[in-house]
């Protein structure tokens, strides 16, 4: 059984490629489009090959078929073993070649141009053939020999040819202008119907190709809203110009860690679903308080938020807009719960000084800060009280003159010894003579 079952096992194979036409699923776009326009002209030529048997049978003996009849087994023999062999470069040559030479011997074998009713016109399909399917430039060469097989049998007709030869043709004069008739028909229908074939080919990969680039300027698109969601506009462009080793150094930032009071004790009675949802509905919200400050979320560590100031031109008073946004979360979480009916604070802690910046890591990369000012910043935010924004002397020498402080604090910070804090309270309050007079923005100088 089973050497029977091998020996029919070409026969589906060669039927699923006949089905196709021979193009394989590796094709380029091009070479499919090659493939089907020399198969549509195989078969349009197959067509009119049977027409022209049909024609010449019936005139009778006058007219041999066999030229015809042996054409169309070549056509159909050449299309079988590409089938087969898979081989399109041979099948191209050999059917244009088969195109070219087989008018031009129909043409000599049956007499002169006029008795042959210009059969030789067929030939006229290799050169559009090996434009369609080959290209421009290595068409010129079938062109020229079209031209040259033209030219040549002129020459043969012109030099062997007298007038008795015409008189004494075999072939009626009714009959050659059927047939010039039935020649340029069929030959200009055939080039029309492939150059159609050729366009309509070409707008659907049009249309393929502006889709694939719609997708895909879609796609970057999405891959740069992404990437600005995890770096600073400036640090993104760089990084897509594959600048290596990012980092920048900064004379003056502003930075703020703010963490949530409890968060292990509020956590433990949670789910994990829970505590997700709690930490991604504040965080969210404190995202949209510092893009609308035009501040720098720099990363989140637990239950951590990390935000910087002054590393871009999108806000000039930095400081002033870290202390607003400090306030704001503030204030905000205090009406929050975790949906036990457990209220929620925060520790916040703000340093103003230098710092380096950079990109971190090839794979994952995050964009993070360095220095003594973000350890400040953070160790005032781990020594701080539930529901106070604590900041360093250097940040409250820049919000004095707007924002009300307590008295001064000495703070123990780890690696720093004795150090000065300002616990803020919030911005000064304007008279109401000055709001009445409608001056806005004059705020009483607390120093």
């Amino acid at each position: 059984m089973k050497p029977e079952h091998d020996h029919r096992m070409p026969i589906p194979g060669f039927v699923a490629r006949l089905r196709t036409g021979g193009i394989r699923p590796e094709d380029s776009a091009e070479e499919r489009l090659n493939k089907s326009l020399l198969l549509l002209a195989t078969g349009l030529l197959c067509v009119a090959s049977i027409l022209w048997l049909a024609v010449y049978w019936s005139i009778g003996p006058k007219l041999s078929a066999t030229l015809p009849f042996v054409y169309q087994l070549l056509l159909a023999g050449n299309l079988a073993f590409y089938i087969q062999t898979g081989n399109f470069h041979l099948f191209r040559n050999t059917q244009l070649g088969l195109f070219l030479f087989v008018p031009f011997v129909a043409q000599w074998a049956i007499g002169n141009f006029i008795s042959a009713s210009g059969i030789l016109l067929w030939g006229l399909l290799a050169p559009v053939g090996a434009i369609l399917c080959i290209g421009a430039r290595e068409a010129l060469a079938w062109f020229f020999a079209y031209a040259f097989l033209i030219v040549l049998t002129g020459v043969f007709d012109y030099y062997l040819a007298d007038a008795n030869t015409y008189r004494n043709a075999a072939v009626s004069v009714e009959t050659s202008v059927v047939f010039f008739a039935l020649n340029f028909l069929a030959i200009s229908t055939i080039v029309f119907l492939l150059l159609r074939f050729a366009i309509e080919q070409k707008q659907i990969t049009a249309r393929r190709l502006a889709d694939a680039h719609a997708l895909l300027e879609n796609e970057q698109e999405r891959s740069e809203r992404l990437l600005l969601n995890i770096l600073p506009g400036p640090v993104a462009q760089r990084l897509k110009q594959n600048e290596k080793n990012i980092a920048d150094g900064f004379a003056d930032v502003s930075v703020m860690f703010a963490d949530i009071v409890n968060f292990t004790q509020v956590a433990a009675g949670m789910t994990p679903p829970q505590v997700f949802s709690m930490l991604n509905r504040v965080f969210s919200r404190f995202d949209e308080l510092a893009e609308a400050r035009g501040l720098e979320k720099i990363k989140t560590i637990g239950d951590a938020y990390m935000v910087a100031g002054g590393l871009n031109e999108n806000t000039a008073d930095y400081t002033v807009a870290i202390a607003d946004l400090a306030l704001d979360m503030r204030d905000w979480l205090r009406n929050q719960t975790t949906g036990t009916g457990v209220l929620l604070d925060l520790r916040i802690g703000i340093g103003t000084g230098p710092v380096v910046a950079g990109v971190v890591g090839k794979k994952k990369f995050i964009y993070d800060l360095w220095g003594d000012t973000v350890n400040l910043a953070s160790r005032i935010t781990s020594e701080g009280v539930p529901g106070m924004v604590q900041v360093d002397t250097a940040t409250w020498l820049r919000l004095r003159k707007r924002y009300d402080f307590h008295e001064p604090q000495t703070l123990y910070l780890k690696g720093k010894g004795d150090t000065i804090v300002y616990r803020l309270i919030g911005p000064k309050e304007t008279t109401q003579a000055q709001i009445s007079s409608g001056s806005v923005d004059i705020l009483l100088d607390a120093g």
